[in-house]
């Protein structure tokens, strides 16, 4: 099941503990019907058939009975913009690092752009926690 609005910010209002989910700082104006849009923490320059690695803004933790999969926002798309990050296991806290490859003109992404859509889905029956070498990521994280 991929999660509504309603059910979204309902998880963020939720006690510690109780399947709390956590997107820091949340904005309204990024909550979408059934996504949620992650921005950039800073600038960057993106030249033609590049790629660059960008942090979320954002500080994000998922319970363990959700998952999340990210999408380019199809703005960024439309400008040739390539998405190399796709999934978010249960568990995960951190800020996220998107690699961005651009296949069309040169281009600035601006810290606070909105740039990819989280996706949210329920985990039913699990329970494991991500424990790999990205939790508690800050900034661009290089491969490890």
């Amino acid at each position: 099941m991929i999660l509504s609005a309603s059910e979204i910010v309902r998880r963020l209002e939720r006690e510690p503990g109780e399947g709390k989910l956590i997107i820091n700082p949340y904005m309204r104006e990024c909550q979408q019907p059934a996504s949620y849009d992650l921005r950039a923490a800073s600038d960057i320059s993106l030249a033609q058939g590049k790629c660059a690695l960008v942090p979320t803004l954002e500080w994000v933790e998922l319970p363990t009975d959700l998952a999340g999969t990210l999408r380019c926002r199809s703005s960024f798309g439309r400008q040739g913009v390539l998405l190399g990050a796709g999934y978010i296991d249960p568990g995960f806290r951190g800020q996220l690092t998107l690699c961005l490859t651009n296949i069309g003109s040169d281009l600035i992404v601006r810290k606070n752009d909105r740039i990819v859509q989280m996706i949210l889905h329920e985990v039913r029956g699990g329970g494991d926690r991500y424990s790999g070498r990205y939790q508690d990521s800050i900034g661009a994280v290089e491969a490890k």
